[in-house]
């Protein structure tokens, strides 16, 4: 099976520097994961809801927990590479937007 271009694991070099283009992604070792607080139990699901949609869009999907009722974390790997590929980083950019907006 070929993997499609978008998620073969990055180099490092160029990992670490798109990681710097990110807000508030940390590495945790072959994934990035990022913390979101949210108003409360509705928001964080709305969030989820959010995030699936993305997604199912991107097709590549993310480990989501949430944690604390309003709290939601979110951990993206390339499972098929066991690393951290494009497709992480661009799923990444697309849920802080919706953070955002």
């Amino acid at each position: 099976m070929a993997v499609p271009e978008s998620e073969q694991q990055l180099p490092e070099a160029e990992l670490v520097k798109l990681l710097g283009e990110l807000d508030g992604w940390q590495r945790d070792g072959q994934a990035i994961t990022k913390t979101f607080a949210l108003g409360g139990w509705k928001s964080a699901v709305a969030f989820v809801d959010r995030v699936a949609e993305a997604a199912t869009a991107a097709d590549h999907h993310p480990d989501i927990h949430i944690e604390r009722y309003k709290t939601v974390r979110i951990v993206l790997t390339t499972h098929v590479v066991k690393g951290i590929s494009r497709a992480d980083i661009d799923l990444a950019k697309a849920i802080d937007v919706i953070v955002v907006g």
